[in-house]
């Protein structure tokens, strides 16, 4: 869940990734800055509301549909039904542990 109470809407906030779903690009423990402003396009990385769940993936965008996918090999790939109105927002940032896993995004 994501609590934006204190929040804008379209202010960055940060989240913390939980799990190996997206690893080697984004470790268990990372904190991630998610833009609801940042750009939308095919390759970046978001944060979606599917369901219940709250998803970090990585977005490809084709004529008829947007799609999900992680970046372990057997990962399943989601189609997004609402499109883009399921995004959150664009990881912007992401932090880790040491210096070197420290990394910008272009939105």
């Amino acid at each position: 869940m994501i609590d934006t109470a204190h929040c804008g809407a379209s202010e960055p906030f940060a989240l913390r990734v939980i799990g190996d779903d997206m690893l080697p690009e984004f470790e268990d423990g990372n904190i991630v800055i998610v833009d609801p402003g940042g750009l939308v396009k095919t390759g970046c990385y978001v944060v979606a509301k599917v369901g219940e769940e709250t998803l970090l993936r990585q977005l490809h965008i084709d004529s008829s549909s947007y799609r999900l996918t992680a970046l372990q090999p057997g990962g399943t790939e989601l189609v997004l039904e609402n499109g883009l109105n399921d995004i959150v927002g664009v990881i912007s940032q992401r932090s880790g542990r040491r210096r070197h896993q420290h990394k910008r995004y272009d939105l």
